[in-house]
């Protein structure tokens, strides 16, 4: 399929950048696909061709974690939305905003976030995080820290922002 109207191409692909900047996580092509089908901001083959075109830019990263395949927002992908997000009114973006905040608790209830710590020795804690979702850990960490209080505070940060956590270490392994 090709699409021809450039200012439309450009736009929808600010939309992509946009959501994947927005959700801060990792997403698989269903859920990505879900949501901008329910939404109504493209179609399923123009999403797929921007997907694609957005992956050999470098502006998003397609990578396999536990036998899933997840979409990554990158730099590049990053520097590019800061750059042309004017581009995007600020109803659309509002819309997209609250779209998102209601398919980010979805996305969280489905995904099961356990952290906690065992006292090993004295001075020596082991922090067990994990993010499970639908059956499939995304991530194990364990974490070797000197006290109490380290190891509380890495749990209870872990609970409220372990999709964010996960998101930047998924960056952070993927940057060239």
């Amino acid at each position: 399929m090709f699409y021809n109207d450039t200012q439309q191409l450009a736009k929808h692909k600010l939309i992509l950048l946009y959501i994947f900047d927005k959700f801060s996580m990792a997403l698989t092509n269903t859920q990505i696909t879900q949501f901008i089908m329910e939404k109504d901001y493209m179609n399923y083959f123009l999403l797929q061709q921007f997907l694609g075109e957005l992956v050999n830019t470098g502006m998003l990263e397609y990578s396999k974690s536990n036998n899933s395949f997840f979409y990554v927002l990158t730099e590049k992908g990053k520097r590019t939305l800061q750059y042309f997000k004017d581009r995007l009114s600020n109803e659309l973006i509002d819309e997209i905003d609250k779209s998102i905040e209601q398919r980010k608790q979805i996305l969280l209830k489905e995904m099961q976030i356990t952290a906690d710590y065992t006292k090993r020795n004295k001075n020596e804690y082991i922090v067990d995080l994990k993010v499970i979702e639908n059956n499939i850990t995304l991530i194990d960490l364990k974490l070797n820290v000197v006290s109490n209080k380290q190891a509380k505070q890495i749990c209870e940060k872990w609970k409220t922002q372990a999709q964010n956590i996960y998101g930047d270490i998924i960056n952070l392994l993927i940057k060239q």
